[in-house]
């Protein structure tokens, strides 16, 4: 098949992630993969396995760009192209555009967050011939918009067999010998876009009660602020001052490989105030790491009572004192995370997604 995939995100993150992971799967089954990508992004290395000319860069600015719908319409003729997948909220209507106006090819979308559509998308998107949920709770969602018939659940999935097949003890002492944290300390680390929603605020609420009662704690915030200004980023960093945290917390704005962080972890903390997936979480239990997460609805369909420990959305005093509890036991520690490994590997293969998003396609 033909198939193009849709997305304006500038940065990189969760959502652009599994853009590349769906591209990278397809092209192996043998199908024949473009993007169309907005021109001022900052990810489009990690397509390095797409040739040039099977990348349109077109400006998706908001969620009416007739031009920019004729100029993909253009695209799907010239490419001969069968089936249009849509992954950001903006992108969904000049795609759906596109295809009327090319007339010969599927409208895709995946829906990756839990924020509602608008009631007009009902109209707007009339054409849709398959929307898909990344989990249960945003089905629920679109089902408010689109007939059941309509919409698929396909949760994201990842390489959980490169994650297991890593040697975790390498790579936890080469990433602690880079970053200077000791081997023996508890090492508690968080991985997310630095904005309100992602909880680094609760992280670090829960790291300096933590810290007077385990001096040989660290921590780690993995995550950028993509803001104009970075006041969030500033907020954070202030309070880290307030607390004097300053030399025990490590701060890195990416890592484009997250294997040797999560082999250094003791335990990996989600204080997300929402999560659709979990993306972050699912790469924790890929991992092994004993996980405390916030009960988001994406953490809830990921983690269960012998895979992770959830706590209240906003709760520091409650992530610290589950924190705590895994400090002090390692046999608790080894065993939920060869229990999350276990459930990573049996439910969220990126084999499995690739599957059922590849017999979406063939039933349209």
């Amino acid at each position: 098949m033909r198939i193009l995939q849709i997305s304006s995100a500038k940065t990189f993150g969760g959502g652009e992630k599994h853009f590349v992971d769906l591209c990278r799967g397809l092209k192996m089954r043998g199908h024949e993969i473009f993007a169309a990508l907005r021109p001022t992004n900052e990810w489009q290395e990690k397509l390095d396995f797409l040739p040039p000319e099977k990348i349109l860069h077109v400006s998706l600015r908001n969620s009416f760009g007739v031009l920019s719908a004729q100029k993909i319409a253009e695209f799907i003729r010239e490419k001969g192209i069968e089936i249009v997948h849509a992954h950001a909220a903006r992108d969904y209507i000049p795609a759906s555009l596109a295809c009327r106006i090319a007339k010969n090819a599927e409208f895709v979308l995946t829906r990756h967050v839990l924020f509602p559509l608008k009631p007009f998308h009902r109209f707007a998107l009339r054409n849709l011939s398959k929307a898909i949920a990344v989990s249960k709770a945003v089905e629920m969602n679109l089902q408010k918009i689109f007939p059941k018939e309509k919409i698929a659940l396909i949760s994201n999935g990842i390489d959980v067999e490169t994650w297991a097949n890593v040697n975790r003890e390498t790579l936890r002492q080469t990433f602690r010998f880079e970053h200077d944290i000791p081997f023996d300390a508890f090492l508690i680390g968080t991985i997310g876009e630095l904005k309100l929603l992602k909880g680094q605020r609760d992280f670090i609420l829960a790291a300096n009660i933590i810290a007077q009662k385990y001096t040989n704690a660290r921590f780690v915030i993995v995550g950028r602020d993509n803001s104009y200004k970075k006041n969030y980023r500033r907020e954070l960093k202030r309070l880290v001052k307030i607390f004097r945290l300053d030399e025990r917390i490590l701060w890195l704005d990416w890592v484009d490989e997250t294997a040797p962080l999560l082999a250094a972890l003791t335990v990996f903390v989600s204080a997300s105030h929402t999560e659709s997936f979990g993306l972050a979480v699912l790469e924790a239990m890929a991992s092994g790491c004993a996980i405390v997460s916030t009960a988001t609805d994406g953490a809830k369909e990921l983690l269960d009572e012998k895979t992770g420990k959830l706590v209240f959305v906003g709760n520091a005093i409650e992530i610290a004192g589950v924190v705590a509890g895994f400090l002090e036991d390692e046999k608790m520690r080894e065993s939920f995370g060869k229990n999350a490994q276990t459930k990573a590997r049996e439910n969220f293969g990126l084999g499995k997604m690739i599957n059922e998003t590849e017999a979406i396609y063939k039933s349209l």
